[in-house]
């Protein structure tokens, strides 16, 4: 029976290699397994694995978020065109001068019946400033709508990371637990012939219900992590997740990742908002001049002159200009508001900018950290801890060392499997963020 268990890292090594089958040749047997079974089309498409591509593709024509922005842009793009064109005429048809006490229209020689036009022109430049301002906030909004595609993208990651590490992690832990099972088993027979203590049996059935126990958390955690994905991909989110990390291993230099942070979108929206609020500031300086407005009118008389002639028509043309005298608590007031409306949203596009700065310094210094510690997992820990839990099982198997030192091999040796795939997703998820601050095209 120990020689039996000396073997099983082996064969567990043996079905590693099995899950590591490309994901064209699962799908090839998924595809067989739905014709043999017969599955729906629906069916057929859950248990096809679903890779970070896919997720990102479905997570953007299902988000919501970009196309009300998008759709706010448009709003805006036609208000600038309304702010650019003059106010609607105004008509004014009317009576003037008619006797009350006697007569007619045509009684008296004043009695009109009047008809006149007005058209106002607002002061200076104000319409080519309204339509720079409208069209500064529409730019405002489509940059505010690329800015969430990123988002979109870099959260969708991290969930779909998230999943695939829950994922993993309760694989690892389903690989490894037949070992443990064997163990109580062998532990049980020697103890039965009275080759080893009690104390090896109950620790050997506590370390498999541990296991047991570790199953059910990641489990758990697994759920939850597929509830967090479902927000960006609903039910494709229920999926198994690809096998596959994506092929993140290299990033740019920081120097470059610094230059990109000026084309972030969230920088260009608010330039995009320091523009709106500088053509606020001209609209305000504009409102210093006057407007005017013109009026014509035409005015018809009825009735004959003294000579026997008719009336004759009246025209009157008239232009009204404003009078900016009273300025100090209006127009003086409303430049002084539109000026710090500009410098807060300067001050906010620096305090952006530093933020932003920040978050890549700490991202870039967490990938190379986690890219080292992964390199050293891979050249040393895997294969140390592999190596010392193969060594104390043997060693116990020659009655040279305690069944708690192979337990404890075992159990590092499978929290090291469990710590490598975590170190290989917090590598991702941090390129994920770099890729959203720093602009980073796989």
């Amino acid at each position: 029976m120990l020689s039996v268990i000396g073997q099983l890292p082996r064969k567990n090594q043996k079905h590693s290699e099995v899950r590591d089958w490309s994901l064209t040749g699962r799908g090839l047997l998924v595809s067989l397994a739905i014709v043999v079974s017969g599955m729906s089309a629906a069916e057929a498409r859950q248990a096809i694995p679903l890779t970070l591509a896919e997720a990102e593709r479905v997570a953007l024509e299902l988000e919501p978020g970009q196309a009300a922005l998008l759709a706010r842009a448009a709003a805006l793009e036609e208000e600038s065109v309304v702010a650019g064109q003059l106010p609607d005429p105004t008509m004014r048809i009317g009576m003037a001068n008619f006797p009350l006490e006697s007569g007619g229209f045509s009684t008296e020689a004043m009695t009109q019946l009047q008809l006149g036009f007005r058209q106002s022109f607002p002061p200076g430049e104000t319409r080519e400033v309204s339509t720079r301002r409208f069209q500064s906030l529409a730019l405002e909004m489509k940059e505010s709508a690329d800015g969430r595609s990123r988002d979109v993208l870099a959260a969708v990651r991290q969930a779909w990371l998230e999943t695939y590490y829950w994922q993993q992690a309760h694989a690892i832990v389903d690989r490894s637990r037949p070992f443990f099972s064997d163990l109580v088993t062998v532990t049980r027979d020697m103890y039965s012939v009275g080759r080893k203590d009690q104390q090896d049996v109950l620790r050997a059935e506590l370390e498999l219900s541990r296991i047991d126990d570790r199953r059910i958390s990641f489990n758990n955690n697994h759920a939850r992590a597929i509830a967090a994905l479902s927000q960006w991909l609903d039910s494709a989110a229920s999926r198994p997740i690809a096998e596959k990390l994506p092929a993140w291993q290299q990033i740019p230099p920081l120097e470059l990742l610094h230059g990109n942070l000026l084309d972030h979108p969230d920088v260009r929206a608010a330039d995009a908002r320091i523009a709106a609020r500088q053509a606020g500031v001209d609209l305000a300086e504009e409102q210093f001049k006057p407007g005017w407005a013109m009026d014509l009118g035409y005015g018809h008389r009825d009735g004959t002159l003294a000579n026997g002639a008719p009336r004759s028509d009246f025209v009157s043309l008239s232009v009204t200009m404003d009078m900016p005298f009273f300025k100090k608590n209006r127009q003086d007031r409303k430049l002084a508001a539109a000026l710090r409306e500009r410098s807060a949203v300067t001050a906010s596009k620096e305090e952006l900018l530093r933020r932003l700065r920040s978050r890549l310094d700490g991202e870039y210094a967490q990938w190379n950290e986690l890219s080292r510690r992964i390199d050293l997992y891979e050249e040393q820990i895997l294969k140390q801890a592999g190596d010392n839990a193969e060594a104390s099982l043997v060693a116990y198997q020659s009655d040279t060392a305690d069944f708690a030192d192979v337990m404890r091999a075992y159990i590092d040796d499978l929290n090291s499997k469990v710590d490598h795939t975590r170190l290989q997703v917090e590598r991702a998820k941090s390129y994920a963020i770099l890729a959203n601050l720093g602009g980073i095209s796989e």
